[in-house]
């Protein structure tokens, strides 16, 4: 769909050649007489832009741009003024107006105009709907899982995101650290600014400071020119400290004053410049055991610490595994292009039995993994890595959680087993089960099966 023009001069001449250059560029263009004519216009209609004269009868070209910018803030606008009347010009950019051009008219020089500006504007519709993905796509709702351990960590996501506050993430690696990270920025006022993420542990102790607070030319052998650190990269969002553990102990006190004053000094200078960054910094060490054995400042401890979320491990959120790898074969059978149904039991309950010293990104792998070498509608134990095999092997019975809990587990495994073998049909299902159809529902819904 071609863009709308609407051209406004009470010079027919004007108005008339515009149109037909406008046309031949194939835009859709309309014209109006004055300033009045055109406002009724635009109460009717949306256009893409107006093109208008500043000096007009019965409504001038400022008075219509204050009315556009009522009625529609989306419509960019062009002035068309005199070369004595610059004045005007100024004021009319200040009034909303989008660019300007002097009479008379260059066509070549109006039509660059009028494509840059559209192609501005598609840019940043297209900035609009990246950032309303990367909102969607962190949102605390969608980090996946039902147990109670994340039911907690949502509540603390959705009570802190919209603060400047400092938050500390501590949590085994694999458990999700950046994601919660960038949950914490994309559902907060700073969401429309850099997201900038720093990984403490993955650069040189002579480098990171530099890369960190920047450093002017000169400053060191190598710098030959001024550099912007990541705290200037993240103005007015969010800096993550990945594995603030890592960080050198002289670097630690710079850190505290930029976090505390709100200000830092780039390597090779004096000059103290503002800092305008939500600061959260990420663990998966003890760091108050590090505070304890002099490795990290109790001081930047404390200041860093004003919220802490811990990320459980799969091992205190065993009832999530299944969701997680459903939701990691669903990834991954769209990625691959695959037609594969499921998980089999006898795989899941491998999967549930595994010991995930890798956490979800462990457990990521193995579905992308399994993934790969299944050929058949569901993903079983063999296509799974050969520490699985003996996870689906019988073992003497060890106690584990409360006669309840064990009594669901059994209970889902049988349902699922019956689910399976029955082709996920519901009334074959609650046949061969022995039970009413609306019992299997509710048994579903309390072990939460999904199908």
């Amino acid at each position: 769909m071609s863009e709308r023009i609407l051209v406004v001069d009470d010079e027919d001449i004007i108005r008339e050649s515009l149109s037909f250059i406008l046309r031949k560029e194939k835009y859709e263009v309309e014209e109006a007489a004055n300033g009045k004519i055109a406002f009724e216009m635009l109460k009717d209609s949306s256009f893409d832009l107006v093109i208008t004269d500043l000096e007009m009868p019965v409504m001038k070209g400022i008075e219509l741009l204050d009315e556009i910018r009522k009625i529609n803030l989306q419509t960019n606008t062009i002035v068309i003024t005199a070369y004595g009347s610059m004045e005007t010009a100024i004021a009319a950019l200040r009034s909303g107006a989008s660019d300007y051009i002097l009479k008379p008219v260059e066509f070549d020089e109006l039509l660059i105009k009028v494509k840059k500006l559209f192609e501005v504007r598609d840019l940043h519709l297209e900035n609009r709907i990246l950032r309303r993905e990367l909102q969607r796509d962190y949102d605390y709702t969608n980090i996946i899982g039902k147990s109670q351990a994340i039911a907690q960590i949502f509540d603390m996501i959705k009570a802190v995101a919209d603060t400047d506050s400092t938050v500390l993430i501590s949590g085994n690696s694999g458990t999700g650290k950046e994601l919660v990270a960038k949950a914490l920025h994309y559902n907060s006022k700073r969401a429309n600014k850099p997201f900038i993420a720093l990984n403490c542990g993955a650069i040189s102790e002579n480098l990171i400071e530099s890369e960190l607070f920047g450093h002017k030319k000169g400053a060191f052998t190598g710098a030959i020119s001024d550099k912007d650190g990541f705290i200037k990269a993240a103005e007015g969002g969010t800096l993550f400290l990945d594995e603030i553990s890592e960080m050198p102990p002289q670097l630690q006190v710079k850190l505290l004053r930029a976090i505390q004053e709100k200000e830092y000094t780039p390597v090779g200078t004096t000059v103290s410049l503002p800092v305008n960054v939500r600061f959260i910094a990420s663990t998966n060490r003890n760091l108050m055991e590090y505070v304890n054995q002099g490795k990290f400042r109790e001081d930047l401890f404390y200041r860093l610490n004003v919220v802490d979320i811990h990320l459980p491990s799969l091992k205190e959120r065993e009832g999530d595994i299944s969701l997680l790898a459903d939701f990691f074969l669903d990834k991954y059978r769209k990625q691959m292009n695959k037609n594969i149904k499921g998980i089999s039991n006898d795989a899941m309950r491998a999967l549930m039995n595994h010991e995930w010293k890798g956490e979800i990104r462990e457990l990521e792998n193995v579905i992308e993994r399994a993934v790969i070498f299944c050929n058949e509608d569901f993903i079983n134990v063999k296509n799974l890595p050969a520490q699985f095999q003996s996870d689906t092997e019988p073992s003497d019975y060890s106690p584990s959680g409360s006669l309840d809990e064990s009594v669901k587990r059994f209970e889902k495994e049988i349902i699922t087993r019956a689910l399976e073998a029955n082709e996920f049909n519901k009334e074959k299902t609650a046949d061969t089960l022995q039970v009413g159809l609306s019992t299997l529902y509710r048994k579903m819904k309390e072990l939460d099966i999904q199908i």
